[in-house]
This record gives structure tokens, sequence and C-alpha cells, in this order.
């Protein structure tokens, strides 16, 4: 069951500690994760928002091994990369988990309380789920605190094995730590939530209303903005909130100083508290620019075909991003449904995907003994995931 753990640090986000505690918690442990070193990117970019970066050279093969962390504060950037590289980590298979994989097809195993692949949004490969084998592991539904076999595939990452199908390729989507266990499943409720709403948006292009930056009164959100600003960064904040109504906010950013086309980044954050949700979608873009002038993210790929496409033709491709909004709202006027513990969130947030008819949320629980930093991947069924993979497309996507 559940515990009522506390939120005690409101600053950038909400947590259990405060990221100075975090980080002398985590620290001793990074060499027993791989962890080489830690280091501050944030020179690298003129903003000045914190950037950290952690670095691991024996990530699986298919898995990159530099990871970022960002944060209002220092501390806070540099505590999210280091639990970044324990998700990372942790998300890995190892030959005990391979031990305690479960194989077998729905009719020929004894999965009596199994999720079925089809709700996880199959791409269309032409596999058969009923009688082909499939590598299952142990889930917990938070609902009932039943245990639910889910697909190995869906849980960790990457994903490989001799002889068993693969549903799609792997992805991190839903993968969180945290101080407590508590507090990692409501951050991977909370990124599933929010690659489902990118998802919407991303694929059917539909306007949505911009955030009023002028009305906007927390000090730290306006203290960002005006970085950006400095910098002659064009930030706008894009409430990208589908259905369920937890916040999501974009923060899609315009060099116009540089007109780097690699530099038309964008951050995209979510959480029951809406500033909240706008604090880590502008701290990601700070990340994303970061890790870009960096060169070291294995995804730079994309940078090298957006420079060859140019700035004004990267800008009318994305016009969905950079086009001008027709609609305008107040932070303040968006529902802070936040709570004091990290139950009370969960609830809450369950409650508020139950109404959209998403009853099962799945936790399978990856922390691994010889660091004890509570690792979970959360699957929520049926959201949509075609911001991680566009050929993964659900049913509120073909409406």
């Amino acid at each position: 069951m559940l515990n009522e753990v506390p939120v005690k640090y409101f600053g950038c986000t909400h947590r259990a500690v405060a990221p100075e505690k975090t980080i002398e918690n985590v620290e001793p442990k990074l060499r027993a994760a791989g962890v080489t070193r830690v280091a501050e990117i944030t020179h690298l970019d003129r903003i000045g928002i914190p950037v950290y970066s952690a670095i691991r050279p024996g990530a699986a093969e298919g898995a990159v091994s530099i990871y970022a962390g960002k944060g209002a504060t220092k501390s806070q950037a540099k505590a999210s990369a280091m639990m970044e590289s324990f998700e990372r980590f942790s998300a890995e298979i190892t030959d005990l988990d391979r031990k305690n994989f479960v194989r077998g097809n729905f009719e020929e195993s004894d999965l009596h309380n199994y999720l079925d692949p089809d709700k996880l949004i199959l791409p269309k490969l032409g596999f058969n789920s009923k009688t082909e084998g499939l590598e299952w592991v142990k889930a917990v539904d938070i609902t009932n605190d039943k245990t639910v076999f889910v697909p190995a595939n869906a849980v960790y990452h990457p994903y490989d094995s001799e002889n068993i199908s693969k549903l799609f390729q792997s992805n991190t989507n839903g993968l969180a730590s945290g101080n407590l266990i508590e507090e990692a499943i409501f951050h991977g409720m909370m990124e599933v939530v929010e690659r489902d709403a990118w998802s919407i948006f991303e694929a059917r292009h539909k306007p949505k209303p911009e955030i009023n930056l002028e009305t906007i009164e927390n000090p730290l959100i306006n203290n960002i903005l005006h970085l950006f600003k400095k910098a002659g960064i064009h930030v706008k904040l894009v409430n990208l909130t589908a259905d369920v109504e937890i916040t999501t906010i974009a923060a899609v950013s315009d060099d116009t100083v540089l007109k780097d086309p690699a530099l038309l980044t964008l951050g995209v954050g979510t959480h029951l508290d809406p500033e909240v949700a706008v604090i880590r979608a502008l701290t990601e873009v700070a990340q994303s620019r970061a890790t870009q002038i960096h060169g070291t993210r294995e995804d730079t790929v994309r940078a090298v075909f957006m420079r060859k496409a140019g700035y004004e033709r990267m800008k009318r491709i994305n016009k969905h991003w950079f086009g001008e909004s027709q609609s305008e709202v107040d932070l303040k006027e968006i529902r802070n449904y936040s709570g004091k513990t990290f139950k009370e969130d969960i609830e809450t947030s369950q409650k508020l995907l139950g109404k959209q008819g998403f009853k099962d949320i799945l936790y399978v629980d990856l922390t691994r003994q010889e660091i004890q930093i509570p690792v979970v991947r959360v699957l929520i069924p049926e959201m949509e995931l075609f911001s991680v993979d566009v050929n993964r497309a659900g049913k509120r996507l073909k409406k």
C-alpha cells in the first residue's frame, strides 16, 4: 500500500526532500550505477539556467550513455541528472531479471491476470499477441494492489530477447525515480500524461491557447523568462492540456540572435500544479539547448538535418509550434490540483484519469538492490505515445 509521504520541497518541483539532500544521499551510489562523471554544462549556453550532465560509459547497447538534468537551481539540475542516470541503469535487463520472466502466450501460460498487449497501442506489424510468445513481468495495480502481468517489452529499455518477438521499439516513457517509491510513481504518472497530451497536439496540429506571460505572478518563473529575454531568445508557453485535466505546458523557443534551426527547441512539463509544469517546460528548453550545443546526445543527427533544412524552413515545417496562437489564458486561471502528500497527488491523478476512462494504472518496481534508489516504470494502458513512437497511434488519435 502507498504511504502518506509528505511533499516537503516546493521549489521548481515537488519532492519529498530538498535537492541538496537528494544529492547527499545518492552521490555515493553513482559508481555502483556506472556513472563516471557529473558535470555542469550551464556555461555552454548564454542563458544561465542550470544544466548538468551525467556520463555512464557502460550503458547497454541501444541506450544513451549521457543524461542531462535541468532545474531552476544548480542543486535541482545536478540532482536531476544523477537521478536520470539511476533510472536508466535500473531499466536495463539483468540476468536476474531474465530468470524471473514468465514466458508464453495467453493460451499456454498460467497468466490469469494479465494486461492485453493491444492496450499498449501496438504498431501494425501483424503481431498476434494471443498466439505468439512473450516475456512477462509482475506489475502492481495501484487501485487495488493486485499483481498484473505485463509484457517485459513495455518495462525495460533497451529491450531485446532471443527467440521472443518484440511488440515495439522500447522507450523510457513512464520511467521515473524518487527519494521514495511514492514520489517515483507520481512522477512516472506525470510523464505518461505529458507524452499523451503532447502526442495529441503533435498528431492533430489543432491550435491550443498560449499562456499570457504578462500576468504571471510567480517570481521564479518570471526570473527564468527574464533570462531568456535577456539572451534574445523568444519563448512562448502553450497549454497542451488534453481531455485529462492534468496540466501540460510546452515552452517553445526561437533564438532570434543565432537563428540556428537546431536551437528551435521546446520543452514540455506536466504536473498537478500548473506553475511546476511551466518551470519544468522552461528548464527543459535550457536543457535541450545545452545538450545540442554540447553535441553529446546520441540524437544530434536530428540537429544535422535541421541545419541542412534551414532556419525559416524548419519554422514553416513546425508552424503548429511556431505559428501565432488564436487565444490566451492566464496561468492563475488553470486549476492547481496538487496536494500535501504524494499519495494524495497519486489519488487525485487517478480520479482525473478515471474521468476519461483510464482506470488501470500499473507500475513495476525496478529498484536495484545494489543502489536502493526507488525507480519505477508506470504504465497507463491506451494513453497515446505518438510523440515517442510515430508508429503507435491509439483510439483517441484515430477519432
